[in-house]
């Protein structure tokens, strides 16, 4: 695996901050990401992917303390999830009152898409980067997820303002767990079952 240094994490950082988009390591495929509250930004990530403009996408964050201090409205047991949960290979749908991130969230502002990822020690520069990401899988809409920088698509490649190699990734998207209701009924739903297993879902809940 490629090592990621404090000047790729800097440079990534530089780029959220003029409105770009990059290509970047994660803990389980290759992702897009760009500035959350950057219209243009959000365009472009779409058209790159070939999507529909408004489709919600993940805000994530590199520490689950950024997440939390950014989301002071939740509830104290879906906070306790999350702090369960992050980081990890999962994306959390999560109850979103103060409509934050309305960008990110599509049509929908009263749901939020939360990810934290766990990366591994080579990966870790980008622990560093203190501010949240619009981000979606590198991949064109409906193909296959890119587990090594060349698996991302050329278009893609050729489009983005900044590639950051981290060599081989797992390939499995994270799960998505619905915690909507969490704090309400104490109930949640595996939408779709990826990189962490259900039943590691329910041990850690």
């Amino acid at each position: 695996m490629a090592v990621l240094t404090p000047r790729d994490a800097e440079t990534f950082e530089r780029c959220m901050a003029v409105e770009g988009v990059a290509v970047f390591p994660a803990d389980t495929v290759y992702g897009l990401a760009c500035e959350p509250e950057s219209k243009e930004g959000a365009r472009r990530l779409n058209a790159l992917k070939r999507r529909r403009p408004g489709q919600a996408a993940a805000v994530l964050f590199f520490q689950p303390s950024l997440a939390l201090a950014a989301l002071p409205e939740l509830g104290p047991r879906t906070r306790d999830a999350l702090l369960a949960l992050l980081p990890g290979p999962v994306t959390l749908l999560l109850p979103n009152p103060a409509a934050r991130y309305p960008i990110a969230c599509g049509a929908d502002s009263s749901v939020l898409g939360l990810r934290v990822p766990r990366l591994p020690p080579a990966l870790a520069a980008l622990e560093t980067v203190k501010w949240p990401v619009m981000q979606s899988s590198a991949n064109l809409t409906g193909q296959p997820e890119a587990h090594r920088l060349e698996d991302v698509d050329p278009g893609i490649r050729e489009g983005a303002d900044l590639l950051l190699d981290g060599g081989e990734l797992p390939g499995v998207a994270s799960t998505i767990v619905d915690l909507t209701a969490y704090e309400a009924a104490g109930t949640w739903t595996v939408v779709r079952e990826g990189a962490l297993p259900a039943a590691a879902v329910a041990a850690l809940l």
